[in-house]
């Protein structure tokens, strides 16, 4: 298997946590989780941990300066050197070229962008199956699903245009069984 410097993207809902759990596995590569990434940062309380926190406290967005900054110190740490699994950054085309820039700082580049596809309206049955299961209140409410989907296309989604003239993009269906969709990915990787 070819190059272990993975981007897992595509909209919410489209199954990319998952997926990453399945990928981390077959790869024995960091998942490396913007989201995990603020929880530690701010359950240990660093300088970004506590400069994320007070926006995420007043229900702010976290600029992207703030993002990169924990994104650069994670890749800059020595398990990634043979590979990651990114999710959830790039989140815009700032960020994509930021991230390059960091990659190029240390010798790595992307391997493959895996791009999860699924269409909106599957995108909203599987968000309220989700809140259904898992309780989980911002999925089941329609307005907020599409507002989801609105910033998704409008700020994530041109990632892939920066991405595409590289050569790097692997557009996976996402829609089918959790296996149907990881066998998928498995063979463009």
């Amino acid at each position: 298997m070819s190059g272990k410097h993975i981007i897992l993207f595509g909209p919410p809902g489209a199954g990319k946590g998952t997926q990453a759990v399945k990928l981390v596995d077959l790869l024995q590569v960091p998942h490396i989780s913007t989201g995990d990434m603020f929880r530690e940062n701010i359950k240990n309380q660093t300088d970004l941990g506590k400069l994320a926190q007070s926006y995420t406290s007043n229900g702010k967005l976290v600029p992207d300066e703030v993002t990169i900054a924990m994104v650069r110190d994670r890749l800059s740490r020595d398990d990634v050197k043979k590979g990651f699994l990114l999710d959830g950054f790039p989140r815009s085309v700032p960020q994509a070229e930021e991230l390059e820039k960091i990659l190029g700082e240390l010798g790595l580049q992307i391997d493959h962008v895996v791009n999860i596809s699924v269409r909106d309206e599957d995108i909203r049955t599987r968000l309220a199956k989700r809140a259904e299961i898992e309780g989980r209140v911002d999925d089941a409410d329609p307005a907020v699903i599409q507002n989801r989907l609105d910033v998704y296309k409008s700020q994530s989604e041109p990632c892939l245009g920066y991405f595409r003239p590289k050569g790097v993009v692997r557009d996976i269906d996402g829609i089918g069984t959790i296996d149907e969709v990881f066998d998928r990915i498995q063979k463009v990787l």
